[in-house]
């Protein structure tokens, strides 16, 4: 038996766990050296979250911008389509809406951070009625619930705080991504350290 991660595992179980990782065992300071880089690259976001908001949105309008394009060339290759017309007005709005973010990234943000709340509340909600339909069966229906109650807490702080959230929210969300990320990273680097 040997130990990963303070568990015991047979020769077996860590030729699996091999086949999975394969080399990268043999490079788990890098994966560390990732991860450090992602949690330090998150927490500088955190202190500059406008600015990451901005260059979101500039990437995501760069990214409706360019699929726009392609989309209405592929439209304009599809000749004795019926549909061609809806095709080439979705590259349209996608072109539109792409450069619209790119020229006001602010009002972008706005629409953005809007929909992100609208999405929460949502998701809040159904999480609730979810949570609530299983009440009685047994099941751990309170952590749905509870999810729930969380994400319409968090669509409401974004929409008490509207337009304001709109300046930091989603760069806020990128940064804690970022540093989750990054730790995950260092936690398999220790992991297969330690299976090394």
């Amino acid at each position: 038996m040997s130990e990963l991660s303070g568990t015991s595992y047979t020769k077996e179980q860590l030729s699996v766990v091999q086949g999975v990782v394969g080399d990268l065992s043999k490079h788990w300071g890098w994966l560390l050296a990732l991860g450090i880089l992602f949690i330090a690259l998150g927490t500088i976001a955190l202190g500059m979250s406008v600015a990451v908001t901005v260059a979101t949105v500039l990437f995501f309008g760069v990214l409706l911008t360019i699929g726009g394009v392609f989309q209405a060339i592929e439209a304009l290759k599809c000749r004795g389509w019926k549909s061609i017309l809806a095709h080439v007005l979705i590259a349209l709005l996608y072109a539109v809406a792409g450069v619209s973010m790119i020229t006001e990234p602010v009002a972008g943000s706005l629409v953005l951070t809007a929909f992100l709340g609208g999405i929460f509340v949502a998701t809040g909600l159904l999480r609730i009625m979810m949570g609530l339909h299983l009440k009685g069966t047994g099941l751990r229906w309170g952590w749905i619930v509870f999810a729930g109650l969380v994400s319409l807490v968090l669509g409401a702080m974004i929409f008490f705080q509207w337009p304001m959230s709109a300046l930091w929210i989603i760069g806020l969300l990128v940064a804690i991504e970022m540093i989750f990320h990054g730790w995950a990273y260092v936690m398999i680097a220790l992991a297969l350290k330690t299976a090394r």
